[in-house]
């Protein structure tokens, strides 16, 4: 859920940043040299780029570790849970935990 509204966020982002760097005509010398923001626009959109790459890492590096530690359960916790529906009594709790902690 979290992949399909970046993917749709992106190319908004992507065209609004292309949007402020201006016309590129011989005068202004392109991208970040003039087209009515000056210095301070190719700035901002030099700014507004590198958030979004940062903002991209940031997302890819939390959205693989979610799935790392959300799946997993530890096995001390799968131990107590088996014990509390009776699945398992406390003689075997206990020596599968003492198993556990070697």
């Amino acid at each position: 859920m979290k992949i399909r509204n970046f993917a749709i966020v992106l190319p908004a982002v992507l065209s609004a940043t292309t949007a402020l760097a201006g016309p590129a005509d011989d005068y202004t010398y392109g991208h970040m040299w003039g087209g009515g923001f000056g210095l301070m626009g190719g700035g901002l959109v030099m700014l507004l780029f590198w958030g979004v790459i940062i903002a991209l890492i940031v997302l890819a590096v939390r959205w693989f570790s979610d799935k790392d530690s959300a799946g997993g359960s530890s096995a001390l916790k799968i131990l107590e849970e088996r014990l509390a529906r009776g699945e398992i009594d406390e003689e075997e709790f206990a020596r599968r935990k003492a198993a556990l902690n070697t």
